[in-house]
C-alpha cells in the first residue's frame, strides 16, 4: 500500500488513530519499530535539532534534506508539519511538488503569516493570514498534487491567536469546502474545553487532527468521545532526547569518566543495527571483488 494512501486510511479512520513525532531518520526508523502507524515530522522538533527557532530559520530546502532520510529509512507515512507553507501559494504548491518526490504522505498548513512563530510563542500577537488568502493556497496544492490520496490537512490557529471558537469554525469550514482533506485545530490551553466546544460545534463534518501538547492531562478516551480522528505527539521524542543528553553530559563530565554512565546507554551496535550495518556486510560479499582478486601494488 502506498504510504499515501496508509496515511489517509489513519486519518479517515472510524477510530481514533496517533502519529509521533520523529526528527531525523534516526528518530523515524525508531518510531515505526516501536509500532506507530505514522510519523509526525515536527517543525519545532526539526529546527530544534538544527539549532534554530522555529521561525522558519531552517529553509525549507534543509528540512527537505531531512525528511528525504527519514521517508528512505521508513515504510510508514509521515505528514511534515510544513509551516505556513514556506510563503504563497506558489511556494506550497511547489513544496506539494517536491514532498512527493520523496514519497512524503502528507503536509500540514497553518494559517499564518510567513515566517511563522511557535504557537507557544506570544501567540495572541501573531496575526493570522485572510481566509480567502489561505483557501487559495489550499486549492493551490490540491490542483498540484498528483497522487490523489496526498493529504493536505490545514491547521487552524483562531484559538491560539485568542480570536475564539466562532473564528475557528468559520475558518475550519472555509478550509474544509476549499478542498483540505482534514482539520488540525490547534489550542494551548491546559484544559481540553477549547477543543470540546469546538468538536460540538462541528458535528462530525470533516476529521480533526488534535495536538494535545498542553492539555496533556486530559484523558485520551475523551479525544474519542467526542470525535477526534488524529491526535499528534508532537515534540516528545525531541524532548526525550535533549533530557538524556544533557544528564550524560552532565555526567560525563562530572567524572571525567564512562564508567557510570556506559551501562544506561544503548550499545554502539545498537547504533549499528539501527543503521542496517549487517545488510551493507552482506552488500560487500556479494558485489565487492574477493581480498585475492584484488590488484597488489606494482602488479598489473
Amino acid at each position: 500500500m502506498k504510504k499515501t494512501t496508509k496515511l489517509k486510511e489513519i486519518i479517515y479512520s472510524d477510530k481514533l488513530e496517533f502519529l509521533m513525532e520523529a526528527h531525523n531518520g534516526l528518530s523515524a526508523k525508531i518510531v515505526e519499530e516501536v509500532g506507530f502507524k505514522g510519523i509526525w515530522a515536527s517543525g519545532l522538533s526539526i529546527s530544534g535539532s538544527l539549532g534554530v527557532r522555529d521561525n522558519n530559520e531552517a529553509s525549507w530546502t534543509q528540512v527537505l534534506e531531512i525528511l528525504d532520510f527519514m521517508s528512505d529509512t521508513t515504510t510508514i507515512p509521515i505528514l511534515l508539519d510544513g509551516d505556513t507553507g514556506y510563503g504563497n501559494f506558489n511556494n506550497a504548491r511547489r513544496l506539494v511538488r517536491k514532498l512527493e518526490q520523496l514519497n512524503i504522505a502528507g503536509v500540514c498548513i497553518e494559517d499564518k503569516i510567513f515566517p511563522k512563530t511557535n504557537s507557544f510563542i506570544n501567540g495572541e500577537a501573531q496575526p493570522l493570514a485572510s481566509i480567502e488568502e489561505f483557501c487559495g493556497k489550499i486549492k493551490a496544492m490540491k490542483d498540484t498534487q498528483e497522487d490523489e490520496d496526498f493529504m493536505v490537512v490545514a491547521r487552524v490557529e483562531a484559538f491560539i491567536a485568542g480570536l475564539g471558537l466562532d473564528e475557528a469554525l468559520k475558518r475550519a469550514e472555509a478550509y474544509r469546502k476549499a478542498g483540505a482533506d482534514a482539520i488540525l485545530v490547534h489550542s494551548k490551553k491546559s484544559d481540553f474545553k477549547e477543543i470540546e466546544a469546538f468538536m460540538k460545534e462541528w458535528s462530525g463534518r470533516h476529521p480533526v487532527v488534535i495536538v494535545p501538547t498542553k492539555y496533556y492531562t486530559t484523558p485520551t478516551n475523551e479525544f474519542r468521545k467526542v470525535g477526534i480522528s488524529t491526535a499528534i505527539w508532537a515534540n516528545h521524542n525531541l524532548r526525550a532526547s535533549i533530557t538524556a543528553m544533557q544528564n550524560i553530559s552532565k555526567q560525563i563530565l562530572k567524572d571525567e569518566s564512562l564508567i557510570q554512565v556506559e551501562k544506561s546507554i544503548v550499545s554502539v551496535q545498537e547504533i549499528f543495527r539501527l543503521q542496517n550495518a549487517e545488510e551493507l556486510q552482506k552488500a560487500e560479499k556479494k558485489y565487492l571483488p574477493s581480498t585475492n582478486n584484488q590488484l597488489q601494488p606494482g602488479t598489473e
